[in-house]
């Protein structure tokens, strides 16, 4: 089936990006959401972001006209819907809300529609059961935000068709982004089965007071090859989405995530990070600066204990065959924006020192979120 009509479902950041670049790829698109200047906000935002692209001479004058024209936006569902070869989902990561949404337009978007949702941990099996169409349902995970971000994790549910999955790698790679196969439908995907609990590790390093923050954030970036420190990238991505996608993902997996109370805390006072003005750091309210880290901080701190979180995590997707090696490894640069391969480092590190430091945390905390992944423990006999 030709993908030509694409309708999105949400304006947000993720919405009116997707709508973007799928208009910049040809495809006529649907952008809707559920009031008028919602819709409006949203293009001016793209109009300001394909006007960058103007300036800087990577489209012309006329070009930008033309995506423009490719873009309609409604707030009626039927109309949205009604002509779509593929739906893309954008709304908050609400299960009961996205639920509600796939059913309400199950019954009104032609029968040969694929839907897709962005979500970035949520079930895609559970979401598509929602629905008379699980052979057409899968998930599309852009980053944010998705006009520069390159990887898109794409996703298929437990009754997935091949070919639905076929089309959506072939859209994802219209778009000239970069797709990775997640091949099982597990809490967080792939980078985020990574992100996430790193976040968690970091704050419970702060609350054990191993380290400061500045410390922890300087080694995260200058001894592991990060572009920024976890709590920064942390307080870029928003309080609100770590802390919503740890309850999620927590929820359906024990293993995956052993939560830290800063998180919370910092959620429930509204301290989202850079959006409110004030997360683990603080900015000055709606501008944001990169937190200035030293190589002197960063040698007042040894990161072992994120590096064997991420590493033990990355093996356990390997293990159960939700991504080779090369795509986990690929994943993490494209969507972290790691400068080498994680088992590399770890390989530096030493893989017998890896495992120790898990071992140790396992016993000291009795939590069998620590237990070494078999890939690791091979690794260490080899």
């Amino acid at each position: 089936m030709a993908i030509e009509r694409i309708t999105v479902l949400g304006s947000g950041i993720m919405g009116h990006g997707i709508a973007q670049i799928s208009a910049m790829a040809g495809y006529k698109v649907v952008m809707r959401d559920i009031e008028q200047q919602f819709l409006d906000k949203a293009m001016e935002r793209i109009r300001w972001s394909l006007s960058k692209l103007v300036e800087k001479g990577r489209i012309s004058g006329d070009e930008m006209n033309s995506i423009l024209e490719r873009i309609r936006v409604t707030v009626d569902m039927e109309e949205a819907v009604k002509n779509a070869d593929l739906i893309i989902e954008a709304i908050p990561e609400d299960m009961r809300l996205k639920k509600e949404t796939f059913e309400k337009i199950d019954s009104i978007a032609p029968s040969h529609t694929i839907f897709a949702s962005n979500t970035s941990t949520l079930p895609i099996t559970e979401m598509a059961g929602a629905t008379k169409r699980e052979d057409r349902f899968i998930g599309i995970h852009f980053f944010n935000p998705p006009q520069l971000m390159q990887l898109v994790e794409v996703i298929p549910g437990a009754r997935t068709s091949k070919g639905t999955l076929d089309i959506a790698i072939n859209y994802v790679k219209s778009l000239r982004k970069e797709p990775i196969l997640c091949r099982k439908d597990v809490a967080g995907f792939i980078v985020n089965r990574i992100f996430i609990p790193l976040v968690h590790e970091a704050a419970w390093e702060l609350k054990e007071g191993k380290a400061g923050m500045r410390e922890i954030d300087a080694a995260f970036k200058f001894k592991l090859g990060f572009p920024m420190g976890i709590f920064e990238l942390a307080d870029y991505t928003g309080i609100d989405v770590v802390y919503k996608a740890t309850k999620e993902m927590y929820a359906r997996d024990k293993k995956v995530v052993n939560p830290c109370p800063i998180v919370e805390d910092l959620y429930s006072k509204g301290d989202y990070g850079q959006k409110s003005g004030r997360g683990f750091y603080e900015y000055k309210q709606g501008s944001y600066a990169r937190i200035e880290l030293s190589m002197d901080e960063a040698e007042r701190y040894d990161p072992v204990r994120l590096l064997a979180v991420a590493v033990n995590n990355a093996s356990w997707l390997i293990s159960n065959d939700v991504a080779g090696k090369d795509d986990v490894e690929k994943a993490l640069m494209l969507g972290m924006g790691l400068k080498e391969g994680i088992f590399r480092l770890a390989e530096r590190t030493g893989y017998a020192r890896i495992v120790d430091t898990l071992k140790g945390l396992r016993d000291s905390s009795r939590n069998d979120f620590y237990e070494p992944d078999a890939l690791l423990l091979n690794l260490v006999k080899g």
